[in-house]
């Protein structure tokens, strides 16, 4: 079925879709860079700067995508690509943690590596979709693009509400609590504000917003019921995954900060200016 969604929403949107429609779609990046200038907010280069990131990147994909599904080894290769984002979305939350805080390499990685496995089993040996190529790296990109940006946030929260109350950290330490009471205030505040986008959008599902999958669905013919049944599969699966991802990584970061020798760690400390 996958196949099928894929080549008709691709047939559907061909004949409407080109360079000046993508270029009048800037209209609104452009209105954004403009009220950002006019306030002066500060915020029109990074958003100049993640459309043109993405139009690149995406044009990459595309021809990357035209190389991949058509060669011999198409199967391989989407797994490669599958490796390849799990490997770049480890990077990129240990990189935005901002400080190296030990075992958050291997701990993001296999939250990424485990959530997206179980999405991509759950979907292809359910039968949700026949396994090909394209649906693999379309579920795994699913899993990994939602549970990254709430696992960045989660780690860069956990970090600086560490860093911003060392004194009551140390203090709990020296009152005799262990290293998950030390952190008690730190951990559920970095996990709620973390997760709190992904449970907004969860909440208003069919209210406000018609998710990606269910609308592909749609355009490509197939019976509304069963496209939202997709949708809530897939749905669910993100929220599972967003959650367990930013539980692993805040739970990390938290329990790092103090040592085994229940103290507070180096990187945990913000170094004094003054020195």
């Amino acid at each position: 079925m996958s196949t099928f969604v894929l080549a008709a929403v691709t047939d559907a949107l061909t004949d409407v879709v080109g360079w000046p429609v993508i270029a009048a779609s800037l209209s609104l990046v452009a209105l954004a860079a403009a009220i950002s200038l006019y306030l002066r907010l500060g915020i029109e280069k990074a958003t100049v700067a993640a459309a043109l990131r993405a139009t690149i990147q995406l044009l990459a994909v595309g021809v990357l995508f035209g190389f991949i599904f058509e060669s011999s080894k198409a199967t391989l290769w989407a797994w490669c690509w599958v490796a390849g984002m799990v490997v770049v979305a480890t990077f990129v939350i240990t990189r935005r943690a901002a400080v190296r805080v030990p075992r958050l390499v291997p701990a993001s990685a296999a939250a990424v590596t485990a959530t997206t496995g179980i999405s991509i089993a759950t979907v292809f040996g359910l039968g949700v979709f026949e396994f090909d190529p394209v649906a693999l790296v379309v579920i795994a990109g699913i899993s990994i693009g939602n549970s990254l940006p709430a696992s960045v946030l989660g780690a860069k929260q956990a970090v600086a509400l560490v860093r911003d109350r060392p004194g009551e950290i140390e203090a709990l330490l020296a009152s005799g609590f262990d290293r998950r009471g030390a952190v008690r205030f730190v951990a559920p505040r970095a996990a709620r504000t973390a997760i709190t986008p992904q449970i907004e959008r969860t909440k208003v599902v069919g209210l406000v917003a018609l998710p990606g999958a269910m609308t592909g669905l749609l355009l490509a013919g197939v019976d509304p019921v069963d496209a939202v049944v997709v949708q809530l599969l897939v749905m669910l699966l993100v929220l599972g995954t967003v959650v367990v991802s930013v539980a692993t990584v805040v739970g990390v970061v938290t329990r790092a900060a103090i040592t085994p020798h229940l103290t507070l760690a180096g990187w945990a400390k913000v170094p004094d200016q003054s020195e």
